[in-house]
C-alpha cells in the first residue's frame, strides 16, 4: 500500500464513531450517516477524519451541534459542517416545536369531528 494510504488502514468504521462519540452523540450519528451513504465505508473516512479534526480549530460542543445541524439538512461533506461552525449556524435557534404542538384554530375541526 503507498505511504499516503497505509494511515487510512488503521481506521475501521466502529473506530471512527468510537472517535465520534468523544464529541458528542450527534457527531457519532453524523459519522453513521456519513459512512452509510457511501457504496464503501472507507469512502466516508475522509469526512469524518475532517470532522475530527475542526475539533482542534473549535470546541467540541459546538462542532457536536453543527452535526446535529447537519444531519437535519442532511448534509454529508465537511464544508458543509465548517460552513455551518464558521458562519455561526450552529448557535441558531432551531424550531423544532412546531411539529410537537397542533395548531388551534376554532375553525379546524380535528379528527373526532369526522368519526
Amino acid at each position: 500500500m503507498p505511504s499516503a494510504h497505509r494511515r487510512y488502514g488503521k481506521w475501521t468504521p466502529g473506530g471512527l464513531i468510537a472517535a465520534g462519540e468523544k464529541i458528542g452523540p450527534s457527531a457519532a450519528a453524523f459519522f453513521q450517516a456519513v459512512i452509510a451513504a457511501r457504496p464503501h465505508p472507507e469512502q466516508g473516512f475522509r469526512t469524518c477524519l475532517g470532522i475530527l479534526s475542526l475539533t482542534r480549530s473549535y470546541d467540541n460542543a459546538r462542532v457536536d451541534a453543527a452535526c446535529r445541524r447537519g444531519i437535519l439538512i442532511k448534509a454529508r461533506f465537511v464544508a458543509s459542517i465548517r460552513s455551518i461552525l464558521k458562519n455561526g449556524l450552529d448557535r441558531a435557534f432551531l424550531d423544532e416545536t412546531s411539529n410537537d404542538q397542533p395548531l388551534r384554530h376554532r375553525n379546524i375541526r380535528g379528527q373526532g369531528y369526522f368519526h
